[in-house]
């Protein structure tokens, strides 16, 4: 197992210097919460080592507590966000040193451990935790969006040039297609087990929707017309008050402009649009004559492959991600123009299907048949319902590790702090 651990090593090495670098910012930026949607990023410093404190030192290395008694204020689940600044938390430096120490704990249960039990098997619960870390990274990076004031990140510009397909819709043929998986060591409770679902014919678009496309539907009054809009996206319009995606302004001489990571730039009409909740996306659908796929049509339009008949781990086949392939990973702060990476392109040429942006599906979180949560259920099984759409697909933000063909997302359908964005399909279940 030494490659193996080598492996999980850099994966952990990794989410630590990720979260290091959204955390390593004045202390008032730490402690401040930016929006009520998000905890102080000082808790998600702590929660993040919290979680793996719980699972590696303490249920795995059977060590005693590090710190005693901060579990309550570090449960996701017992204290909303909004609530979380109220809490004694751990100041900047306590957390620091608090992480510091778990991970020392945690190399030291990697080297002795010997992968022998269903929580360890392939190291899946150290997966686990590197993807738990990287997830909450994500998350730091939206409370970074949403914070005012000069930008404290930076990052390399995502490629503005690109050749979008061909075809602006792709023809995906009807059949029975594997979803999900029971062979990916490191996949999620809720990516399991794989299954058969037949998938009738349908079509999707080659590239996500783009700023200039979604500009049609703003300019043709789709936030004023209550006929493209569910009764309850519609309510939700109105009572929130949306009128463009967030973060987007119009000024009479500068025209368009999004916002990101405290600066303000023109609007990109090549760049995939992000930041619109589900009830957006489903209105954007319905104006562009189509919908939302459902979460089965859009694993096959990103995993099958017709000239084999099987689903594959990624669009391009099996291989681990490349900056070649996807934008992934924070590398950049932003989406790429659509066309940007023909490599990462499913063998039918739909693109960018991994990365840039979270794509929503029209499908509630449920469940697959034979489902068993594992190893606690609050990771999954306490979302199940229809109260939470389904995305996919992963975003700049995501990082390669908690980012599959098959791995699965959700969040309210009134969500816009996420990195989401929008593609439609067309055929037989159009709304």
């Amino acid at each position: 197992m030494t490659s193996a651990r080598a492996l999980l090593r850099r994966h952990l090495e990794r989410a630590r210097a990720r979260t290091t670098a959204l955390t390593s910012i004045p202390e008032t930026e730490l402690v401040r919460q930016h929006s009520p949607l998000m905890s102080p990023l000082v808790w998600d410093l702590a929660h993040i080592a919290n979680q793996e404190e719980r699972w590696l030192a303490r249920t795995v290395g059977r060590a005693a507590p590090i710190v005693d008694g901060i579990d309550d204020l570090y449960d996701a689940f017992r204290h909303p966000r909004a609530t979380r600044p109220s809490l004694p938390l751990l100041g900047p430096e306590e957390a620091r040193r608090y992480a510091e120490a778990v991970r020392e704990s945690t190399w030291k249960v990697l080297e002795h451990n010997d992968f022998d039990d269903d929580l360890t098997r392939d190291g899946f619960v150290f997966a686990m935790v590197a993807q738990h870390e990287q997830q909450h990274d994500e998350t730091m990076l939206a409370t970074h969006q949403l914070r005012q004031g000069p930008p404290l990140l930076d990052a390399p510009p995502a490629p503005r040039t690109g050749t979008p397909p061909p075809q602006v819709r792709v023809r995906i043929p009807a059949g029975e297609v594997e979803i999900g998986t029971s062979t990916d060591p490191w996949a999620l409770d809720n990516e399991r087990p794989a299954h058969r679902v037949f998938v009738p014919e349908f079509e999707i678009d080659a590239v996500p929707v783009t700023n200039g496309r979604y500009l049609g539907f703003v300019a043709d009054g789709g936030y004023s017309r209550p006929e493209l809009w569910s009764e309850e996206g519609w309510r939700h319009r109105c009572e929130a008050g949306l009128e463009a995606p967030q973060f987007w302004r119009f000024d009479d001489d500068s025209g368009w402009t999004r916002t990101m990571f405290g600066k303000t730039v023109p609007l990109h009409p090549d760049e995939p649009v992000v930041h619109v909740c589900f009830h957006e996306a489903e209105a954007f659908a319905r104006w562009a004559g189509g919908r939302l796929p459902t979460e089965a049509e859009w694993e096959k339009a990103a995993r099958w492959d017709p000239a084999t008949g099987r689903s594959r781990r990624y669009p391009w086949g099996d291989d681990d991600p490349t900056a070649d392939h996807a934008n992934l990973g924070q590398r950049h702060l932003g989406p790429a123009v659509v066309g940007a990476y023909p490599r990462g392109a499913s063998p039918l040429g739909v693109h960018q299907l991994i990365g840039d942006v979270w794509e929503w599906t029209s499908s509630p979180f449920e469940g697959y048949p034979g489902f068993r949560a594992f190893p606690y259920r609050e990771y999954s099984e306490v979302f199940f319902g229809d109260g939470y759409r389904v995305l996919r697909g992963g975003s700049f933000g995501t990082d390669e590790i908690a980012c599959r063909g098959t791995f699965r997302n959700w969040d309210l359908p009134i969500r816009r702090q996420i990195f989401a964005g929008v593609r439609v399909a067309y055929g037989e279940g159009d709304v």
